[in-house]
């Protein structure tokens, strides 16, 4: 298998028209989500009933106004995934959030919103460093205690893996806190200040 060499870049206003071209490439992403259910003001009927140009518009004011955090992963010119991140009241909406705030301690400084790599780019290490690369923004933005809610890679289909794979989390040095769902978990990890 070849190597693949890929850079990350943040999600801004300079790297817009790469993401945007990856989520139009892909149909939206997950039916037209265009990463924003995680957000405030989305819920998962305004997802679901809201029109692709209205997401696409909203999501594209967030990284205007430096609402919408992500770590981009390009091959070449290209964008071929990210990993969303944010902190907790900028991505607020999490899947099993009965379960999460049952057994919820403390609140983390940051989220792990969301990763997603585009189709033919797959199992080739992107999603890898998607998270690598939210966790280098992180430590730029000041660092602090980072949360993601993966699920083992099998126990869903590849395709609704959106929180990402427990091992890829594990690799990257998060450790399993607490199971949040019958395969989901919250995992931690305190990231340190770049100076």
């Amino acid at each position: 298998m070849v190597e693949r060499r890929y850079t990350v870049k943040a999600l801004d206003q300079s790297t817009w028209a790469a993401f945007a071209a990856l989520v139009e490439r892909n149909n939206g992403i997950f039916g037209g989500c265009w990463c924003m259910s995680f957000h405030p003001e989305e819920s998962w009927t305004d997802v679901v009933q809201k029109r692709y140009a209205q997401k696409r518009a909203a999501k594209e004011q967030r990284v205007r106004e430096g609402k919408a955090h992500a770590a981009l992963v390009f091959e070449g010119e290209d964008c071929v995934g990210w990993c969303q991140f944010g902190a907790p009241g900028e991505v607020p909406r999490i899947k099993s959030r009965a379960a999460y705030e049952k057994g919820r301690t403390n609140s983390p400084d940051w989220r792990i919103a969301c990763c997603y790599v585009g189709k033919g780019h797959r199992r080739q290490g992107a999603a890898t460093a998607a998270l690598a690369g939210a966790v280098d923004l992180i430590a730029d933005l000041g660092g602090g205690t980072v949360e993601g809610y993966p699920e083992p890679a099998g126990s869903v289909p590849a395709g609704f893996l959106y929180n990402g794979a427990l091992s890829t989390y594990e690799k990257l040095g998060f450790t399993r806190d607490r199971k949040i769902g019958k395969h989901r978990w919250v995992v931690a990890r305190v990231v340190e200040p770049r100076s």
